[in-house]
């Protein structure tokens, strides 16, 4: 599977964005995807996932309740809406996908196989 982040860029705080992740290859519909974020100087760090069949998203606590992660399957795509951005949301975004047989998607960037290259979001105060 082959992975493109699109999307990023620079918006004010409390402003939205929508990252997209499109696949090409492999079997897209049967992973799960997430994003993760890496800001400069820091570990990177969690931020969404969801399964494969959509029926399961899991957030980081920082982000709960302001983004949301979704896909199309039919577009090989997977979303993330993120509103109400704060300066701390400021990093390079990544997604990613690995094929499992559960149906709970991981938040460990361990778990997943694919990366695409990061997309940069910068929120100013």
């Amino acid at each position: 599977v082959q992975l493109q982040a699109s999307g990023g860029g620079l918006v004010q705080a409390g402003g939205s964005l929508r990252l997209s992740c499109a696949a090409s290859g492999g079997t897209f519909s049967a992973s799960h995807v997430g994003w993760f974020r890496q800001a400069p100087g820091k570990e990177r760090e969690f931020v969404a996932t969801i399964s494969w069949n959509i029926d399961r998203t899991y957030y980081a606590n920082s982000v709960k309740g302001r983004f949301t992660i979704s896909r199309d399957n039919r577009k090989n795509t997977v979303y993330l809406q993120m509103n109400s951005l704060k300066p701390e949301d400021t990093a390079d975004y990544y997604c990613a996908a690995y094929v499992s047989g559960g149906d709970y998607p991981s938040p460990s960037e361990y778990a997943y196989t694919y990366w695409g290259q990061g997309t940069q979001v910068t929120v100013s105060s």
